[in-house]
């Protein structure tokens, strides 16, 4: 099973780089677009959709785990100084073997909705910051989500010049309610991020996507390196992205070790 699924990685992979490689070349003009993908608060509609994969979960390190995040990007304008941008993930998961004897689980994960309200234009020293709600909306197979409807605070800060964007995203949530014999949620989320895009438009970047669980008061850090390009394939622009992630930390029997990795293609629709 392990082998039969390295191989379908592999033809994904070999896919996207065959796409890339047979797109159409960029205008000049499509620098503030590339400039863009890699602002999480830009006014720009898009759809990522990111695949990941990881192995070794579990107490005996025999279980892995296959997860589609569909993350809608929407912006509304409010008035004349104010966006409104809203972020969703809604995970697709397969997983097998994670708990000795579970045997395979697949549906939809808990969905995570942010709204961060921000300034349409940066403050005088440069920086993009953008501030609102964050919740958490139970869904899917048992052993898939928390069973709990959570909710806090998220906020986002960064800076892009020169080709370079770094900047960090926080949130965290506190559950109010769902199945009471299901432990309840304190958990912060923090993902600093540094990233640089050449003049072709080839962004390669660094971070963290780690959560403190305070109930249990253990970390998960995974430290994700990727490279992406921008292309457009048939008039229409995307992105392609291809990275791989070490596990420095998570939860002892329960969380992945070691590496795994994660390809994403996201569909652009500029104004």
């Amino acid at each position: 099973m392990r082998s039969s699924n390295h191989r379908k990685h592999h033809t994904i992979l070999a896919t996207l780089l065959a796409a890339a490689a047979s797109s159409p070349a960029l205008a000049e003009g499509d620098a503030e677009l590339a400039k863009a993908t890699q602002n999480p608060i830009a006014a720009l509609i898009s759809l990522p959709l990111q695949y990941n994969y990881d192995s070794d979960i579990g107490p005996v390190k025999d279980g892995h785990k296959s997860q589609l995040n569909v993350q809608p990007v929407i912006p509304f304008s409010i008035g004349t100084d104010w966006n409104l941008i809203s972020r969703t993930i809604v995970p697709l998961i397969s997983q097998n073997d994670v708990t000795p004897g579970a045997g395979t689980q697949s549906g939809i994960g808990d969905i995570t909705q942010s709204l961060f309200f921000s300034p349409k234009k940066p403050t005088a020293s440069g920086w993009i910051w953008g501030a609102g709600p964050v919740f958490l909306l139970p869904a899917g197979h048992d052993d898939l989500t928390a069973d709990k409807w959570g909710a806090g605070p998220t906020a986002v800060l960064l800076k892009q010049d020169s080709g370079w964007t770094y900047g960090a995203l926080a949130n965290h949530i506190w559950s109010f309610a769902g199945a009471d014999q299901r432990r309840d949620i304190s958990s912060t989320f923090v993902q600093p991020f540094l990233s640089y895009t050449t003049k072709t438009y080839t962004t390669f970047g660094i971070n963290t996507e780690s959560t403190y669980d305070w109930k249990s008061e253990k970390w998960s850090v995974p430290i994700n390196l990727s490279a992406t390009q921008l292309l457009k394939i048939g008039g229409q622009p995307m992105t392609l992205s291809a990275g791989a992630r070490y596990w420095a930390d998570s939860p002892e029997g329960v969380g992945p070790k070691g590496w795994g990795f994660r390809l994403t293609a996201t569909f652009l629709f500029p104004k």
